[in-house]
């Protein structure tokens, strides 16, 4: 099975996010974080071993425009 590179965020913001980090700023649990990705509710991406990652950037984004309309 072959996996796709990774690709620099557009973001310029290199940083990425394990689903457990994403998880304790949201306040939720890591397999909910699995899920919202799985549902295309957060952009993520595979690393090389599999494991899904998030562009910190996004979760920030994602977090502001929460806190902004709630």
């Amino acid at each position: 099975m072959l996996i796709p590179a990774v690709t620099p965020d557009p973001g310029g913001d290199d940083e990425v996010l394990t689903p457990r980090e994403v998880a304790v700023l949201f306040r939720v649990d890591a397999k909910t974080v699995t899920r919202w990705a799985k549902a295309a509710k957060l952009r993520s991406f595979r690393a090389l071993g599999g494991h899904r990652r998030y562009y910190a950037s996004d979760i920030r984004t994602r977090i502001r425009d929460a806190s902004t309309n709630p």
